[in-house]
């Protein structure tokens, strides 16, 4: 999940990523969204970051949390946790 605030709007520079990855991995298991963080009460506690933000979740839980655009890193952790 990209959480972004409506003032900064999602982060796009890693839109194409996700799409390679998808492409190249076809799981039904992995899905990618956008959750706007000033619309969503479940996540206030991400509201008033200027930065990227990316919420990994498996079976409903929140197994990893990556702040920040690291294309390497974000590429890692989605293969990891497959």
């Amino acid at each position: 999940v990209d959480a972004f605030q409506a003032w900064c709007g999602p982060c796009k520079t890693v839109v194409d990523l996700f799409r390679k990855i998808r492409n190249e991995v076809g799981s039904d298991l992995l899905h990618f969204a956008v959750a706007e963080v000033d619309s969503i009460d479940a996540l206030e506690k991400y509201r008033g970051k200027c930065e990227p933000l990316f919420l990994f979740y498996a079976g409903g839980e929140l197994i990893a949390v990556i702040r920040g655009v690291n294309a390497p890193l974000l590429q890692k952790t989605i293969l990891e946790q497959m």
